[in-house]
């Protein structure tokens, strides 16, 4: 493990996330959105946002997995995090996040609710660290890790990602 991925883990107090990497919430908005005041998808209050940081390094990748709300990713340090979006028409979008804006890559990336994503760290042996925002604020509940037979299923042509970002 690099030095510096060692050093954010300890001083950022990151933990293992399921989907793959490492996070530490850092920001949970105190007041909350009652769940007669949102959409139906949802299944009871929520915060009106919430934040965290997020590590991925050539260990670690972003398995594919969806949320009920829309997320931003927002670059901080390392290498350019590669992230694979299908949305729901069956479409493949990938987009870099990451400073070299000359290039491609953007600051910021917005991930749409109820689309599947994962994401990578382009660099080899290396790292990046981001942050997260969900808006209305993200819940376990609205967490689905994917199941591999299921995406190779709805998304038969996207099969060769879908086998390198989900477990077996």
């Amino acid at each position: 493990m690099l030095k510096k991925v060692k050093y954010y883990i300890k001083n950022l107090e990151l933990k293992k996330h399921p989907e793959g990497g490492y996070f530490n919430e850092v920001y949970r908005a105190k007041e909350e959105i009652k769940k007669e005041n949102l959409p139906a998808r949802f299944s009871g209050d929520r915060n009106f946002s919430t934040s965290i940081y997020f590590l991925l390094d050539e260990e670690n990748i972003s398995h594919f997995h969806k949320i009920k709300s829309d997320e931003i990713w927002h670059f901080y340090d390392g290498s350019t995090i590669r992230i694979y979006t299908i949305k729901n028409k069956d479409e493949l979008s990938i987009g870099l996040l990451g400073r070299n804006i000359s290039k491609g890559e953007q600051l910021q990336i917005i991930i749409k609710k109820g689309n599947w994503f994962c994401a990578e760290v382009v660099g080899k042996k290396d790292f990046g660290l981001v942050g997260c925002t969900v808006s209305p604020g993200f819940d376990f509940e609205d967490f689905t890790l994917a199941k591999r037979d299921t995406l190779l299923k709805k998304f038969p042509k996207h099969k060769k990602i879908i086998k390198r970002f989900t477990k077996g």
